[in-house]
């Protein structure tokens, strides 16, 4: 606010108003009045002797009487000028002061002639007094400080019972009733005592109660109210006499995407976090803890847990910090000095939400906002009246010391746009009663009032991180429910688990347990093709995982067509076919996994060269396919760097693969081939196994050097044959192989070259996947 100054200076400014001053005169100064310490003038009286000049405030200057005032040296000649407002004065007077932050609205300049023909201006502010020459400043007759040369003093202040207080002082306190009267920075007098969410214990101590975390909702130590739109850890509680402590809540959704909930809160006590969790658990760390109605000390903190919730205490020599949680509502309680700092959204929750979020705790994806249509089964009207019950009877009694309001604006925000479900017709209640609870205020029953319980909703009922506990019927049983954005990535391609995970010999699917309860499906139920495979539970995550494996191929069915060898099995339920009706979902979910059939490839590589792998990736499953050549029927000399080989020297050839179950799929031969070409469909071409009809395998009748040592048995195949060259060309020999691969279910995968063997083979319904690998070497 603007006002008038009373300022001693050299400086002469150019007067709207003049009084010329006699020895003992009372001047009008309504047009400019002087606040003095906290009292407000619009008169002064000047007394002029050959001792000194005063100006006082409250009467003629008189040392015996007493009274407001200003005492210098005397003069022979006092002018009085009062001055508009100047900004540039003004802004010398807040530089050279900072503590003065009031506005200069006019001020009031004296100029004195002495005998010695000197010169002296002063001007006076209520706020501020500058002099060239020493005075004193009287308060009430006596004298309470000098003023020096060239200096500016703030004469702003408080009194009280007759005293001057400088501002930004303690003027009383009273431990009794926690109540302080001070002079506040602005110079005027202020009583602090409890806060409307506090009260007196006696000992200048608070108990701050509380502030309150239920749904998305924050009601901090004042009784603002602010909502978290997100699914972000935030800052709920700290202080700067606890650095190492540190109360977080982590928000999540549930059954819809666009409205979050209080999901846990997290103590963060020296580098250790204890996580306080749906349905009562508690965790340390990595460490499940086992809690009872008996206080455990772990780290400095006292935990303990009933059927209403849990309770993690800290107490230190000035300071109590209480943390409440019961799955869905969170109470913070401090016990201490007045004044303590509280940070966090407990003592702030209108300050930016973005300065508390705590990224090292939120997923990145945490900040994105969803939309949702509204759901049309709420009536808001009859939630209204139903949260409005905090202003009536059973409650009413509370109403004086703890707002309703803040309680009721969080119960319709909620309700009337999320189902008044897994608790929540009651959520809002139940944390109103427990903070009047904490100021004394038995509410005897409210729960019977409304129809609500005052133990924890799903104690000790233990979800998973996807999960949420929820009612399966309104007042009904409870389950875990999957979280509508984890399901929500299933429900779009209508599946209820992961994709097919192939290894190297075994095959594994996933469903998600919260999923099948959706859709009414009893996991136990549930089996392979071999009614003895059943899932496997993860007790952690409540995934549910069938697998099959080469030593257990659970009812396996292995089918080929021209590109893959396809592993199939079904997740069903069990056969109720023999019962008239059933009520059980009936499930059938098939899954399979793929050998890619070797894909067309050649090969090359010198026959002095060492063995070289063909890398085959077939999608879900991999396996190699190796060529080797060795000198000796015993497949023991290898055809290594820089042997030498003859012309019509004999060599065998071996076709290997690695990566396939011999178990359950073998490798078939069905030509081989030479040209003096990379290509394998170049000529000139000389045939070595030739392949007439699907499945025969021959060596060519005209090299009667070709032998076949072995195929269709396994996983490797085997021939021989003599060295040879093409007449006039390059030198160089390229072997190619068609190959395929064969499920062992069916009746044979050996090849025969009988006819007859032939033509019953020649109906059957097995598909070849063309391949070629090959070799070349030169002379």
């Amino acid at each position: 606010m603007p006002r008038p100054l009373l300022f001693l200076s050299t400086l002469i400014a150019l007067a709207c108003a003049q009084q010329i001053i006699t020895p003992s005169s009372v001047l009008n100064i309504s047009s400019c009045p002087i606040t003095y310490y906290g009292k407000k003038y619009e008169q002064i009286y000047v007394n002029s002797t050959t001792e000194n000049f005063a100006l006082c405030f409250d009467g003629f200057f008189k040392t015996q009487t007493g009274g407001d005032g200003l005492v210098g040296p005397a003069a022979s000649y006092v002018t009085l000028h009062i001055n508009s407002k100047n900004s540039k004065l003004e802004s010398q007077v807040h530089q050279e002061v900072p503590s003065i932050k009031a506005s200069l609205k006019c001020n009031l300049e004296f100029f004195m002639e002495y005998t010695k023909k000197s010169n002296l201006t002063f001007r006076v502010h209520s706020l501020q007094l500058t002099a060239k020459t020493m005075k004193s400043i009287y308060i009430g007759g006596i004298k309470v400080t000098t003023v020096y040369k060239n200096t500016i003093q703030d004469i702003s202040g408080c009194r009280h019972s007759g005293i001057a207080y400088e501002p930004d002082t303690v003027v009383s306190a009273d431990p009794e009733t926690c109540s302080k009267l001070t002079c506040s920075e602005t110079a005027v007098l202020e009583t602090i005592g409890c806060g409307p969410l506090e009260r007196c214990q006696g000992n200048n101590t608070l108990l701050a109660s509380t502030c309150t975390f239920t749904g998305p909702t924050i009601i901090d130590v004042h009784g603002h109210i602010n909502s978290i739109q997100d699914r972000c850890a935030y800052s709920l509680f700290s202080t700067p006499s606890l650095p190492d402590f540190l109360v977080l809540g982590n928000f999540r959704d549930r059954r819809r995407k666009d409205v979050s909930f209080l999901d846990s809160v997290t103590l963060r006590v020296d580098g250790h976090d204890i996580h306080l969790e749906q349905g009562g658990r508690v965790q340390m760390d990595d460490s499940t803890l086992t809690l009872s109605s008996s206080s455990q000390l772990v780290h400095g903190v006292q935990l303990s847990k009933d059927q209403t919730g849990v309770t993690a205490k800290l107490s230190l020599s000035n300071l109590i910090i209480s943390v409440f949680f019961d799955g869905n509502t969170a109470q913070i309680l401090l016990e201490g000095p007045a004044g303590s700092s509280v940070e966090g959204l407990c003592g702030n929750s209108s300050r930016s939400l973005s300065d508390l979020r705590l990224s090292e705790y939120s997923s990145t994806s945490c900040e994105m906002q969803y939309s949702e249509t509204a759901d049309s089964t709420i009536n808001c009207t009859s939630v209204t009246e139903r949260c409005n019950l905090l202003k009536e009877a059973h409650f009413s009694s509370c109403n004086t010391d703890i707002d309703p309001e803040p309680y009721i604006t969080a119960c319709t925000d909620t309700l009337c746009k999320y189902p008044a479900v897994d608790g929540l017709n009651c959520q809002f209640l139940k944390a109103y009663a427990r903070a009047c609870s904490l100021h004394n205020h038995a509410l005897d029953g409210w729960t019977s009032k409304t129809g609500c319980s005052s133990e924890a909703f799903c104690q000790d009922r233990t979800c998973s991180d996807h999960e949420f506990c929820g009612e399966k019927t309104v007042g009904g049983d409870t389950r875990c429910f999957c979280r509508d954005i984890f399901a929500s990535k299933y429900q779009e391609i209508n599946s209820l688990g992961d994709p097919t995970v192939c290894m190297q010999d075994s095959a594994s699917v996933t469903l998600v347990g919260c999923l099948l309860e959706d859709k009414d499906i009893n996991y136990s139920a549930l089996h392979l093709n071999d009614p003895t495979c059943r899932g496997q539970v993860d007790e952690l995550t409540h995934m549910v995982t069938f697998s099959f494996n080469s030593s257990n191929r659970c009812g396996t069915v292995v089918t080929t067509n021209n590109s893959y060898v396809i592993y199939k099995n079904t997740i069903r339920s069990q056969n109720y076919s023999f019962d008239v009706i059933t009520r059980n979902a009936q499930v059938q979910i098939d899954f399979s996994c793929v050998h890619s059939q070797p894909s067309i490839h050649t090969a090359t590589f010198r026959i002095r060269d060492c063995s070289v792998a063909q890398k085959i990736s077939c999608g879900a499953w991999n396996y190699t396919l190796i060529i080797k050549a060795y000198t000796d029927a015993g497949w023991a000399q290898v055809v290594q760097l820089n042997s030498e080989v003859r012309l019509n020297q004999r060599i065998w050839v071996e076709l290997e693969t690695n990566g396939l179950d011999g178990s359950m799929v073998t490798v078939v031969r069905d030509s081989c081939w030479a040209t003096n070409q990379a290509s394998p469909t170049s000529s000139p071409r000389h045939d070595l196994i030739i392949n007439g009809e699907r499945y025969s395998d021959c060596a060519n009748p005209a090299d009667l050097t070709v032998a076949v040592e072995e195929n269709g048995l396994g996983t490797s195949t085997l021939f021989s044959f003599n060295i040879f060259r093409f007449t006039g060309g390059s030198g160089e020999v390229y072997l190619h192989c068609k190959l395929h691969l064969c499920p062992k279910e069916e009746t044979s995968c050996i090849p025969n070259c009988n006819a007859a063997a032939r033509r019953r083979r020649s109906v059957g319904s097995k598909y070849e996947g063309e391949a070629s690998i090959g070799m070349s070497w030169t002379h």
